[in-house]
């Protein structure tokens, strides 16, 4: 379980350091949007779920210029970032919210869009279900969060100081694709990468994962202070992974996407939206004059 009130205080704290820490989200995020030009869809809304600072809702401000764009993080100092994005009169629309517990309409957005979001839910499957919701038949969900190799240097270092739980748990892309299946999507579509950062030193990195705010937010965490001792027992198991003059941290990145059925059955009733009919007229008979 992730501690949702931890999150939010570590993003919140983020926020002014992140553009200029989160360099790995950034190039998921341009190659996640370089995806969408495959995606034959003009949307009306979309929602860019995790926000953060705007970047990508600005972005599909400008390749969407006919749909408005809802920028929802839970981090409020995030989006006071995030609303400045784009021109006047054109800037995503702040949604202080848990990606968990949408507050939207049932069928009223076309695109979902979450970069490097989905970690940090608690239920995963519940909250596909959820975007299923919001989605209108025929809308595309398109994301990318990471998978179990994540990090794994910065556990492995850890697992030889204690036996505390110093990662977040990250879920196998296998796991995902069936969740989207159970959820009733359409099509779904899963593929990862292994991205590999590196750094001068281990004080960097951790200094990087502070500034973006991925602090551990695991519910059993130890909430004391490390003492001096065990960070540097931390450090030096760390180190066994340099190579080349350098630390590595490992990043596997999920990326997914898929649809919304045209067909939405709720309550035993399946609804069929108009547009997708294709209706032919009888030979021999006229219709009005």
């Amino acid at each position: 379980m992730i501690d949702k009130h931890h999150a939010r205080r570590a993003f919140s704290r983020a926020a002014e350091a992140y553009d200029e820490a989160a360099v790995l989200q950034r190039e998921i995020g341009r190659r996640m949007l370089q995806r969408l030009e495959y995606i034959r869809l003009q949307p009306k809304m979309i929602v860019d779920i995790g926000a953060g600072t705007g970047e990508a809702s600005a972005s599909l401000l400008k390749r969407y210029p006919k749909a408005s764009v809802i920028a929802l993080d839970f981090a409020m100092p995030m989006l006071q970032r995030a609303r400045r994005r784009g021109r006047f009169l054109r800037r995503p629309l702040p949604l202080c919210a848990d990606l968990e517990q949408l507050p939207l309409a049932a069928h009223s957005v076309d695109i979902i869009y979450s970069n490097a979001a989905l970690q940090w839910c608690s239920d995963l499957a519940s909250t596909f279900r959820e975007f299923r919701r919001v989605l209108r038949p025929g809308g595309v969900l398109m994301f990318t969060t990471f998978g179990p190799d994540t990090l794994k240097e910065l556990r492995s270092a850890w697992a030889q100081v204690d036996a505390g739980t110093h990662v977040n748990s990250f879920v196998d892309m296998h796991d995902i694709g069936d969740m989207l299946v159970e959820a009733q999507f359409a099509e779904p579509v899963i593929d990862a990468e292994q991205i590999t950062m590196t750094y001068e030193s281990v004080d960097q990195l951790m200094r990087d994962i502070k500034s973006i705010g991925a602090h551990n937010a695991v519910s059993g965490r130890s909430k004391g202070l490390t003492g001096k001792s065990r960070m540097q027992q931390f450090r030096a198991a760390y180190e066994q992974y340099r190579s080349e003059g350098c630390i590595p941290s490992t990043w596997e990145v999920v990326y997914g996407h898929a649809w919304a059925p045209q067909q939405v059955t709720e309550g035993g009733v399946t609804t069929i939206p108009v547009e997708s009919l294709s209706i032919s007229r009888p030979e021999g008979r006229s219709y009005g004059k």
